[in-house]
């Protein structure tokens, strides 16, 4: 399992989480429910384009 970075910003009524290893951006009305968009996204993003492990 790999650990990337969410990074959340407050957009008027708001919240943006991007994640910036691999792109992917989402919103939400609550922090929680930015973050479960986020990591679905990504999970998405992933299966379709996988990325390598580094050792």
């Amino acid at each position: 399992m790999r650990t990337f970075t969410a990074l959340i910003q407050k957009e008027e009524d708001m919240y943006v989480a991007t994640c910036p290893e691999i792109g992917t951006v989402s919103q939400g009305t609550t922090i929680e429910e930015t973050l479960d968009n986020l990591k679905e996204a990504t999970e998405l993003y992933l299966q379709e384009f996988p990325v390598e492990q580094r050792n």
